[in-house]
């Protein structure tokens, strides 16, 4: 396969110049497990990562050469018969190496006009391997890649993948703060999971998006009737996706301060439909099972939403020992979370001396739009309880820099310790 053999030719150049994998993945800020499977031929890698190695490795461009030729020519005639493309409103980073990590306006652009088309939206099981491990603008790329793919595919068959690639290509794109462009994106998700036929697949569709729509901000009635949808057909599917949709349903009445017991009772019906599922995973991918350290996560953000600091503290911390330590956006969302249960619980210097840590030591192409909106909650959670602290400030300064739109780091420290091994 095209893919091993480029794979085989980075781990050989890798190996010649005597660096590990954990070495090379530091150096060119990608995550080692995702390097891993490039050079097992399990994941397609990308120009971006092609370029950096011949950087670092010192190949020239035999790398880059190499990647170049091995792109599937089917993608590549896919990609010559796609649709002419008009700008799209994405300005991703543009600092360091997540310039080149970013794909061409007009590839995602030609890709959602695709499936505009392919799904008739007017307003994947394809194999990402562990895309949570990816910061979001390196995940860009492959994105591109695989819409690609299933669209050229063009069978209703093709409609889950279509809509799996679609909610996390809108998911990235809200991490890098291009919330226009996500937005449609949204929508193709929603039709593509309407076109599946598949009630879990358009349950998840929508409960994401009402969770996401949380940060970004939309109204909060608009995406109350998003979760009931979700919560609807979550019931017909009768699988894990109820859970998903308990938790967007509860998540949105938490922040209409105006429902508080409704919010509350919202809250025991999560946790009881949790309760009742398998401990473990059945399906993986962007719409696929919940993982239990997501489950509490979840039920954490709802009590902090709540004003119900102790015991968000508790499910959190528990979320925190499940969550696998190579998932650094994850981890720090659920982090600025407990940051935020510590305030409201009357431990205010202690949430925002965590918020500020998990700023100052996460890797900057780990800052995402999300986890700013994470750190302005506790931000709003301080203000109220102690107006006077100072740290406050120094938190709500580091959030103007705004990395995760710029590309550049405020620090670096104990994450980027774990990450690069």
């Amino acid at each position: 396969m095209a893919e091993a053999a480029f794979g085989a030719q980075l781990r050989h150049s890798r190996q010649s110049v005597g660096l590990s994998l954990r070495q090379l993945a530091t150096r060119v800020g990608y995550d080692h497990s995702y390097l891993s499977q490039v050079e097992r031929g399990q994941r397609p890698g990308s120009a971006d990562l092609a370029r950096l190695c011949d950087r670092e490795l010192g190949t020239g461009d035999e790398l880059t050469t190499t990647f170049e030729q091995r792109q599937p020519q089917s993608i590549r005639s896919t990609s010559a018969a796609l649709p002419p493309a008009g700008p799209l409103e994405v300005a991703l980073p543009t600092a360091g190496p997540l310039e080149a990590a970013v794909p061409t306006a007009d590839a995602l652009e030609a890709a959602w006009h695709g499936l505009i088309t392919a799904f008739g939206c007017t307003d994947v099981a394809a194999d990402l391997g562990d895309f949570r491990s990816v910061p979001p603008a390196h995940l860009l790329p492959d994105l591109t890649t695989y819409l690609q793919v299933v669209q050229a595919r063009g069978s209703t068959g093709s409609s889950v993948q279509a809509a799996e690639l679609s909610v996390l290509t809108a998911v990235t794109l809200t991490g890098c703060g291009e919330l226009r462009a996500a937005r449609r994106w949204w929508q193709v998700a929603r039709s593509a999971a309407d076109s599946s036929a598949n009630a879990s697949v358009r349950s998840s569709a929508r409960a994401r998006e009402a969770m996401s729509g949380l940060a970004e901000p939309r109204p909060l009635m608009q995406l109350l009737a998003t979760a009931e949808e979700a919560l609807a057909l979550a019931r017909q599917a009768q699988g894990s996706c109820v859970v998903e949709a308990h938790a967007a349903r509860a998540r949105v009445l938490a922040e209409l301060g105006r429902r508080q017991d409704e919010a509350h009772w919202a809250l025991q019906e999560l946790i009881g439909v949790a309760d009742e599922l398998p401990s473990a995973s059945t399906t993986s991918g962007p719409l696929g099972d919940w993982a239990a350290y997501e489950v509490h996560g979840a039920e954490g953000r709802v009590c902090a939403s709540l004003g119900y600091g102790a015991a968000g503290c508790v499910l959190l911390a528990r979320a925190l020992e499940l969550c696998p330590v190579d998932r650094l956006g994850e981890r720090a969302g659920l982090e600025l979370w407990l940051a935020q249960c510590l305030a409201v619980d009357g431990e205010v210097a202690a949430g925002v001396a965590l918020a500020l840590r998990v700023l100052v030591e996460l890797p900057h192409e780990w800052h995402t739009y999300y986890l700013y909106d994470d750190a302005g909650r506790v931000v709003t959670a301080a203000r109220e309880r102690a107006p006077g602290l100072a740290a406050v400030r120094d938190l709500e300064v580091l959030l103007e820099r705004k990395v995760y739109a710029k590309g550049r780091s405020v620090g670096s420290g104990s994450w980027s310790g774990q990450w690069r091994g």
